[in-house]
Order: C-alpha cells, then sequence, then structure tokens
C-alpha cells in the first residue's frame, strides 16, 4: 500500500481500482469520523458531490463509516466544492466532504475535506487519516449504538447562491449582459445559471444536461473551445467555464478569445488595488503563473508570492500573509474576503463586477496582461523518481535554462493526482518555447519509463 493516501487536491483516481474503492472509503469515513469527533456536542458533516454515477456508492460508504464513528451526516446531492465549504461553516458542521474528481473524466472520482472553518485540511491532518485507513491492525473506537449518527438530505443550493449573490455589489445589476454559462455536465449546473438570472443576466447555457457520464466531455473550462464558439454564436458580452466540481473558471470575451487565471488574477487585482483592497499589493500564485504576471505586479509595486501547485497551498500562505487575493493559472480563484477555497461561480460575479463597473467590454479590460508564450506537455510516466535521481532530466533542464539566458522559466513537476510528469517552458520566442519543451518532455520520458 501507498503511504499516501492524498495528492495536491484529496484522494482521486479510476473509479474501483486503488485506492478509489468503496472500501477505502468507507475506512476515510472511519478515520475522518474518528479525527474529527472531538467533544460531547452533535457531531454533523456535511456531503456532498458532483455529477458523475460513482457518487452514489462513494456516497453511501462514506455515510456509513462517518455514522458508524458516530457523526451525523447531511447529504446535499450534487453542489459546487465551494458550497460545501460554505455551508460547512454555515451550518456549524465539523466537517465537510466532497466527492469530485474536479476536471477529470467522469470514470475517475475522489474524495476531499473541509474543516470546520471551511478550509482544505493541512498535509498533516491528511497524514493522521492516511495512517489510520492504511493500519491493517487499526482497532476503530467505535461509540455506543445510542451514539451512532444518523444520515439525513437537504436540497439547499438556494442558500450558496443567496450567498454568492450577496458578494457582488447591492447597487448593481446584470441586466443588459449576455452572459453563456458552461457547467460542464457537472456539480453547479442548476446553480451557476439561476445565480445570474436572478442579477438580471441574459443566460444561454452550456453543459447543464449531466446524465452520470457526460461531465466534461467536450465542455467546461478544459474545452473553451466549445464557448467561445457559443459566445460568438448568440454575440454574448461574456462567456463562463465551469469545471466538473465548480472550483475554477475559465472566461471567453465577446470575440471568442480565452482568458486563462492568470489573466483573471491581473484583472482582480488591478481592481483590487484601485480601491484599496490588496494590502500590500500581494497577489499569491503558483509556480505555474506566467511570468508575465509576476512583471505585471512589480510594475505596480505589488509582489507575486509563488506557491507549490495546488489551491490550498495558495489558501494557506495567503492566511498567513494576509494576502486577499490568490489563485492558479487553471482557474482556481480565491477571494478571501468571501471565500476559503476557489469558488468559480464566486470569481465570476467579481469579473462581471468590473465589467459593470468600468463600462467597457471585456476584450478591451483584459488587454492589461500579455503573456509569454507557454508550452505545458503531460508527459505519462511510471515512476514518480526525484529528478535529482536521474542527472539526464538535470542535465537538460540546465541546457535550456542556460540557452534562455534568464528571459525565461522551465518547470518541472509531478501530478499529484495522475501518473504524469508536467514539463512547462516559458520565454518571449514561441518556437524556441516549443521546441526546447518537446526536447525536455523526450528526456523525461525516455528516463522515466
Amino acid at each position: 500500500m501507498a503511504e499516501r493516501l492524498f495528492g495536491t487536491d484529496g484522494l482521486r483516481g479510476p473509479v474501483n481500482i486503488y485506492p478509489m474503492t468503496v472500501d477505502v472509503a468507507l475506512r476515510l469515513g472511519l478515520a475522518a469520523g474518528v479525527r474529527f469527533r472531538k467533544g460531547s456536542h452533535q457531531h454533523r458533516v456535511v456531503i456532498g458531490k458532483d455529477t458523475r454515477l460513482s457518487g452514489y456508492m462513494f456516497e453511501s460508504a462514506l455515510t456509513a463509516g462517518l455514522c458508524a464513528a458516530g457523526m451525523h451526516v447531511i447529504m446535499t446531492g450534487p453542489l459546487p466544492t465551494p458550497a460545501i465549504s460554505f455551508l460547512t461553516r454555515n451550518m456549524r458542521a465539523d466537517l465537510g466532504v466532497v466527492i469530485s474528481a474536479s476536471h477529470n473524466p467522469y470514470s475517475d472520482n475522489g474524495i476531499k475535506f473541509f474543516d470546520a472553518d471551511g478550509f482544505k485540511l493541512p498535509d498533516e491532518v491528511e497524514n493522521e487519516i492516511s495512517a489510520m485507513v492504511l493500519d491493517p491492525d487499526m482497532r476503530w473506537p467505535y461509540p455506543d449504538s445510542n451514539r451512532v449518527g444518523r444520515a439525513s438530505k437537504i436540497e439547499d443550493g438556494g442558500r450558496y447562491i443567496v450567498y454568492t449573490k450577496s458578494c457582488f455589489p447591492a447597487h448593481l445589476t446584470l441586466s443588459g449582459l449576455r452572459i453563456v454559462i458552461d457547467c460542464a455536465n457537472g456539480a453547479a449546473y442548476k446553480v451557476a445559471p439561476l445565480a445570474l438570472e436572478e442579477l438580471g443576466a441574459e443566460v444561454f447555457r452550456l453543459g447543464t444536461s449531466p446524465n452520470g457520464t457526460n461531465i466534461n466531455d467536450h465542455c467546461g473550462s478544459l474545452h473553451p473551445e466549445t464557448l467561445a464558439a457559443k459566445v460568438r454564436e448568440v454575440r454574448a458580452d461574456v462567456g463562463l467555464a465551469l469545471d466538473g466540481d465548480a472550483d475554477r473558471l475559465i472566461v471567453v470575451d465577446e470575440k471568442g478569445n480565452v482568458l486563462d487565471g492568470d489573466q483573471l488574477m491581473a484583472l482582480g487585482a488591478q481592481a483590487m488595488m484601485e480601491r484599496g483592497e490588496l494590502p500590500g499589493n500581494m497577489l499569491v500564485a503558483t509556480a505555474m503563473s506566467n511570468l508575465a504576471l509576476e512583471i505585471f505586479m512589480k510594475e505596480r509595486a505589488g509582489t507575486l508570492l509563488r506557491t507549490k501547485v495546488g489551491d490550498r497551498y495558495v489558501m494557506e500562505a495567503m492566511r498567513k500573509t494576509g494576502a486577499m487575493l490568490g489563485g492558479e493559472q487553471s482557474g482556481h480563484l480565491i477571494y478571501r474576503q468571501y471565500s476559503t477555497t476557489g469558488d468559480g461561480l464566486l470569481a465570476a460575479l467579481q469579473l462581471l463586477r468590473i465589467v459593470r463597473e468600468k463600462e467597457k467590454p471585456l476584450s478591451e479590460l483584459a488587454g492589461l496582461l500579455h503573456l509569454f508564450p507557454q508550452k505545458l506537455i503531460n508527459v505519462r510516466v511510471e515512476k514518480k523518481l526525484p529528478f535529482e535521481e536521474r542527472p539526464a532530466i538535470g542535465k537538460a533542464v540546465a541546457d535550456v535554462e542556460k540557452a534562455l539566458a534568464g528571459r525565461g522559466r522551465v518547470l518541472l513537476r509531478y501530478s499529484g493526482t495522475e501518473a504524469l510528469c508536467r514539463v512547462m517552458v516559458e520565454a518571449e520566442d514561441e518556437d524556441k518555447v516549443v521546441r526546447y519543451a518537446r526536447d525536455l518532455a523526450d528526456v523525461v520520458s525516455r528516463e522515466l519509463r
């Protein structure tokens, strides 16, 4: 067995293949229940999921484990990951659980946890839970039969809609805006379009007919070309694309141009600096964010603080430094004034606030950040060895960095959720970026087969 179950964003993998099996989910429920059952009060857990077919079996297994550990379980059905974070703290629950594999295909699933304050669990707490799950001799401290938990279901997407709308200025509406939203046939297929309509927008829906197997299938944030085509077709002002669990956002302007998380962070940071709401002019992003974003902040007497990849690491850095805005190039955006995790719908509303206040086309507003060409290649690997144990990889990286002469970056990292090595090269010359990335990917593929 692996020594650690969790990756950069919880537990994730192909369904019915270890560790994404119901027996592991049952033990996860027991372990999490034991870890968070503290004190004599009534312990409660909120469980949400996306629209994957396998969500039912993992929901049942987790519920059984948590109830056996003495936790009362509240099941919400399909709701965005940030909605579960919000409901966990809003309902004074001890723990939140999300069953989702985010942007992965329907054949995968995952499990992630939130603490009572709505934050993703730190590594040390995940390690405690992992140790209990992986211990074959674990003797579970079952409570007495009269302390076994109950399970119940609620329909409470409306509470999350009301909250996200409250984060949009009361004196503004979306009246007159034509918005296309692609919900990836995922967790936000009901709540996101409704929130936009209630604020006055004319909404065109994509990816809002989930059937258990079509989540992220040529739709959502991984396939913005679908959204772009629809924006051009209906002559919309903005296109919004969420992923399967709606914690990330990719945007399309009125011309069909795609804006990633870095461009959205630049827009958000600029607006917050103008309003005096960005302490120390500090923005938090990951090692994957474009060099242009770093230069953008420096030109405004600001700072870009980089973290490991994963929005929970971004949030940890934000909490330590007092930063109020952070995110990832992939579209996880955290407005700390309003949320404790990445929230695609909330981030969309903050962008639409800027559009409304500036009364300019999004294509014009987005022109403030000119991205460096960047090439990312995902290399499938058989083993995730430390790169320093493969001298050929180190030499190849050094050769590329020497050729870039300080005018670019090279980044190699393993995926926390898949058997992949991500090879990224960034520089001013696009032809060189593509060539160097391919050369590095070839070396990595040979060395890690």
